[in-house]
């Protein structure tokens, strides 16, 4: 079976987060092509809400559950990141790839915020016959909550968990994760408590840079490795070559 590799792009990637939904699709150009010359590789791509969703999930406070005073939230806030997720594949399908939009809305299930319920059967399904699923953060139904956000990062370890992937990459807008300016290569749950890592500074519903580490250090606990590195450097996280960024990883 042909290794599938699962990638992220991060909401401030491919969005100006000031809000807005303002869309980069030079960035998605750019992107698509460094993925269409790989496309020997099993890809299952996740992306960020950034500007599109995030917005609306704050201000209807989906994040919080449902009630009658906020249940449009739930399409708003859908309709937004879906909306983004349209520009990504079109993006990729415009560069030859052959991709299509996956919305977890439609097919997971959460408890408390958390996944319970994912079907990933399909996803991997699409990857190992050459079509790239492109999923991301979503609004979703939530058993206690009524609804709640779910991160692309946490729809990031549910895939690998699923799919038995060994390779998990997430493009950022920075090098890595950066203390004092400079890159630090390793993370594990001892090297993090002496770390004082931030969420983001912009609007973000789903924990920024401290909420992405909690979610990979889950996967590094069953000994899944993951990569945080500069959107730049893409390609050479798909060859396998040294992209700069940091490896999030347990404790030796």
């Amino acid at each position: 079976m042909t290794e599938r590799v699962v990638l992220k792009l991060g909401g401030s990637v491919i969005t100006d987060k000031s809000g807005g939904c303002t869309i980069d699709h030079a960035r998605l150009r750019e992107i698509a092509e460094v993925l269409a010359a790989h496309r020997e590789i099993a890809l299952v791509l996740v992306h960020g809400a950034g500007s599109c969703g995030h917005p609306e999930a704050r201000r209807y406070r989906v994040d919080e559950g449902l009630g009658r005073d906020n249940l449009p939230g739930v399409y708003h806030t859908h309709a937004a990141v879906s909306r983004l997720n349209a520009a990504v594949v079109e993006a990729l399908r415009e560069a030859g790839i052959e991709a299509i939009g996956i919305h977890p809305l439609c097919l997971a299930l959460a408890e408390d915020g958390r996944l319970v319920s994912f079907e990933t059967r399909q996803i991997a399904g699409m990857a190992d016959h050459g079509i790239v699923p492109v999923l991301h953060g979503d609004v979703v139904m939530d058993t206690l909550r009524g609804s709640c956000i779910v991160s692309g990062d946490q729809v990031v370890a549910r895939l690998a968990f699923a799919l038995g992937s060994r390779r998990v990459g997430l493009a950022t807008d920075v090098a890595g994760v950066l203390r004092g300016g400079s890159v630090i290569p390793r993370i594990d749950r001892e090297i993090l408590e002496s770390l004082d890592v931030g969420g983001s500074a912009k609007t973000d519903v789903t924990g920024g840079m401290r909420g992405k580490i909690a979610e990979l250090l889950i996967l590094a606990d069953a000994g899944i490795d993951s990569e945080i590195f500069h959107v730049s450097q893409i390609g050479r996280f798909l060859d396998g070559t040294d992209h700069g960024g940091t490896v999030i990883t347990r404790k030796e």
